[in-house]
């Protein structure tokens, strides 16, 4: 059996662009970073991957709401798509088809009214984490 399924964590480059196909279904598309250090001849280098992702349907939906920058988890599976873009070259690319997505974190400040009382406890939790017993 063969398995095409890719994991990738990384930093959003942009806010994700929506469209709708013929068909009516929705595809968001962003491009995603990952930065990995490493040694060359002992010194530090970092390196940064981009990749190409696509969300279909209600995916789609959810990511429009997700910001540049914003820290996601994303799994889905590669696929190679060929276009001939308006000069008329052929052209083809590799883009993730995301399955599914978690956001990890959120490196923006927001500034929140707490009117939402779960939203007030949780802060209240955030606040008390130190004195939470452990174990």
């Amino acid at each position: 059996m063969q398995k095409n399924r890719i994991e990738v964590c990384g930093w959003l480059a942009a806010q994700p662009a929506q469209r709708h196909l013929p068909s009516g279904t929705a595809v968001a598309t962003v491009r995603l970073g990952e930065t990995y250090s490493y040694l060359s001849q002992g010194k530090a280098e970092q390196h940064t991957n981009w990749h190409a992702l696509s969300f279909y349907g209600d995916l789609a939906h959810l990511a429009i709401t997700f910001k540049k920058g914003d820290h996601l988890f994303v799994e889905g599976t590669m696929e190679q798509r060929k276009f001939i873009p308006a000069d008329g070259s052929k052209r083809m690319i590799w883009e993730l088809i995301v399955h599914s997505c978690h956001l990890i974190g959120d490196p923006r400040p927001r500034t929140t009214s707490l009117s939402d009382p779960l939203e007030k406890v949780a802060a209240s939790d955030e606040a008390n984490a130190a004195d939470w017993p452990v174990g």
